[in-house]
């Protein structure tokens, strides 16, 4: 389980937080930073862990299911100005 999730699923935005985390990282050691240090030690668990802000599919938008209802027809009324 945890190998799966270390090795598989390397998207853009998870190479994104795992680039910024190291670049972070470094600033923050450079210049002594703690603030710093712990953005990119939240970047970095994100990346490693591969999961948002909200958690683990937490922020994720709900798959829509097909509706296959009839539609019925609609009637439209012409409004004139006087």
């Amino acid at each position: 389980m945890i190998y799966q999730t270390l090795f598989t699923g390397w998207s853009f935005t998870r190479w994104l937080r795992l680039g910024l985390g190291i670049l972070i990282a470094f600033q923050a050691v450079q210049m002594h930073d703690t603030a710093s240090g712990f953005i990119a030690a939240f970047l970095l668990v994100q990346a490693v862990t591969n999961t948002g802000c909200c958690g683990s599919g937490g922020c994720a938008v709900p798959v829509s299911k097909s509706n296959n209802a009839k539609i019925e027809d609609i009637e439209f009324e012409e409004v004139k100005t006087k």
